[in-house]
């Protein structure tokens, strides 16, 4: 609504420049601008330099000190944390950056801004250097926050039932506390560059910062923050990675298939360390993307439109490479069911039905939601419009950058299993077992994880747990030990099915058992005897002297899978500590608990 000359007491000139800035501005920034005018009316307001403090809406001085906290698993959330730390220092404000579990819990009262920035793991977890301040902050002990604003930026994969549950845990309990949300929470998919932008411009407007639009450029590019070094290639900005081997680790007779892929880094200026991993940008099996075109009678060649920016693909080639269409979500469903009458689809997206969405959504592709349910008629353009941008795939890197200059080598196990009377193939892992090829490339990224690191003291012990494809990041630790001839112990527990077929980079593991660059090995095959052996039973057996390498500082490292090998791993270490520290299961899990707070216990679990 336009100021009315004859009815306000502002002259001509004055009620243009009103009319001009009150229509560009979003809701915060109105919200900011109403507080600052009552705040004018009743009080004096300090002079704001840029360093000290800017008003607030109730007219109080507002201190510039915002507490920025991540909570990451794989180093996405970190490394938005991080450039939003950049972001807010540009603009003058004094940052305190950290992982949550480096943040003094009870300091919370202390805070006046606070941004989280947080990722949900698993079935609805916290990730592993969130967890002790979210027991925290729903703990008996959490303390009234009635000073503190606060915003929440949540991390979360759709296709998961318990989508960013862990930032909207925070953010409830924060309000339930006393906190005022300074910016609503935002609730980001896996692809996250875009609605991560928006959250920090309406952050910025209701700190007070008058430059807010300047934020969603870099953010935009928030995938530079995760390669190490000067490169300029990143997550938004991929490297295409010449592929120089690909061979199947696997022996002939076994019921797996894992291949070991090293690409070539020349000329990419990309660095890494050894924890971190690898992302690859895959591309869909073109026989999928042909029956689902197919199926819908659309022009495999018509042009369609990707997303804000402008950019155009042909329809086959957008299904190819930039859409995803192997896995169902809840929102998707939920949009398909906008596009149709189809009667079966509106009960199945109709509430109190959501067991039975989830049931559906288990296991099926596009290619099956397309042949459930009546879309005829729609175009190509339109259906496009309701897919998800299809993420990377995170694989743990296999080798050292010391050991290989300017080589990434990758150990992926090939996924294939049948569902719903079809035969489904994984994305990535197919792809590089069936159709990639010495010469050929991809587009790659590092991701860096600080939160699975080889400890900074060389003599320190380290016991290293990681079954089937688990093994490839203590393949990395091991050719970067040998490198600096490190002196500390080394003991690594691996496992897979059958010793003649899967026994993953057996000749290295026995080389450096000779070199003593691999101090001890302890293996289990699962399928060599009438009664299932895993690692944890190797652990079980070497409690003594396990317990023994844990009360001498080493450092415990897991990788693979959580929801069984991780998880039982975890209660069989608890177990040991129990058994051979002659403590309780409740002091069992607190020494547990203190490792991890002292990074002497970390994991890399998907």
């Amino acid at each position: 609504m336009q100021l009315q000359v004859m009815n306000s007491p502002f002259s001509q000139e004055q009620s243009e420049l009103l009319n001009r800035l009150l229509s560009t501005l979003t809701e915060p920034q109105k919200m900011w601008l109403s507080g600052y005018l009552a705040g004018m009316a009743g009080t004096v307001l300090p002079q704001v330099t840029g360093s000290e403090l800017v008003p607030q809406q109730n007219g109080s001085a507002l201190s510039k000190e915002v507490t920025v906290l991540f909570g990451s698993q794989t180093g996405n959330a970190q490394g938005l944390a991080e450039n939003v730390a950049a972001k807010l220092k540009e603009r003058g404000f004094q940052v305190t950056l950290a992982p949550m579990n480096e943040f003094k819990a009870n300091n919370i009262k202390k805070v006046q801004n606070l941004l989280l920035l947080v990722s949900t793991h698993g079935e609805g977890d916290p990730p592993d250097n969130a967890l002790s301040f979210h027991e925290f902050l729903h703990g008996r002990r959490a303390p009234q926050l009635k000073d503190l604003r606060f915003s929440v930026l949540s991390l979360g994969d759709s296709s998961y039932e318990f989508f960013c549950k862990t930032g909207k845990d925070f953010d409830k309990r924060l309000e339930e506390l006393g906190g005022q949300r300074l910016y609503p929470r935002f609730d980001c998919d896996l692809d996250y560059d875009e609605p991560a932008a928006e959250w920090l411009e309406g952050v910025l407007s209701s700190l007070g910062e008058a430059k807010a639009e300047e934020a969603v450029s870099p953010l935009a590019s928030i995938g530079a923050g995760t390669s190490v070094g000067q490169s300029v290639y990143s997550r938004t900005n991929p490297f295409k990675a010449e592929v120089l081997e690909n061979i199947n680790l696997n022996g002939r007779g076994s019921n797996k298939e894992t291949r070991h892929i090293e690409l070539s880094l020349e000329g990419s200026n990309l660095e890494f360390e050894p924890g971190d991993s690898l992302g690859i940008y895959p591309e869909n099996d073109p026989e999928l993307v042909d029956l689902i075109i197919g199926k819908m009678n659309w022009n495999p060649d018509e042009v369609v439109t990707l997303n804000k920016q402008g950019e155009t693909r042909s329809l086959r080639d957008s299904l190819l490479s930039y859409y995803e269409i192997t896995v169902l979500t809840k929102p998707l469903i939920q949009k398909a069911a906008e596009l149709t009458s189809d009667h079966q689809l509106q009960q199945l997206v109709a509430p109190g039905q959501e067991e039975d969405l989830r049931t559906y959504i288990e296991g099926r592709d596009l290619l099956d939601l397309i042949q459930d349910f009546s879309f005829e008629g729609i175009t190509a353009s339109v259906f496009v419009s309701i897919l998800r941008k299809m993420p990377a795939r995170l694989y743990s890197i296999a080798s050292s950058l010391r050991a290989n200059p300017d080589e990434v080598h990758l150990t992926i196990g090939t996924v294939r299993y049948d569902s719903n009377g079809r035969s489904r193939k994984g994305v990535c892992s197919i792809q590089c077992a069936e159709r990639v090829q010495p010469g050929d490339y991809l587009p790659v990224y590092i991701q860096r994880n600080q939160n699975f690191k080889l400890p900074a003291n060389p003599d320190t012990p380290i016991i290293m747990i990681g079954p089937g494809t688990g093994a490839a990041p203590f393949r990395s630790f091991l050719q970067e030990r040998e490198e600096l001839a490190a002196q500390g112990k080394t003991w690594l527990f691996f496992g897979d099915q059958h010793f003649v077929t899967d026994f993953l980079y057996q000749t290295e593991w026995q080389q450096w058992l000779k070199k003593d660059v691999l101090t001890k090995m302890d293996v289990a095959f699962s399928r060599d005897t009438e009664e299932k052996v895993y690692v944890q039973h190797r652990m079980l057996e070497q409690s003594k002297e396990l317990y023994q390498w844990l009360e001498e500082g080493a450092v415990i490292y897991i990788c693979g899978d959580e929801k069984n090998m991780a998880h039982d791993v975890h209660e069989t270490l608890i177990q040991i500590i129990e058994q051979e520290g002659g403590r309780s299961r409740e002091q069992a899990e607190a020494y547990l608990a203190e490792m991890q707070q002292q990074k002497r216990y970390q994991r890399d679990v998907y």
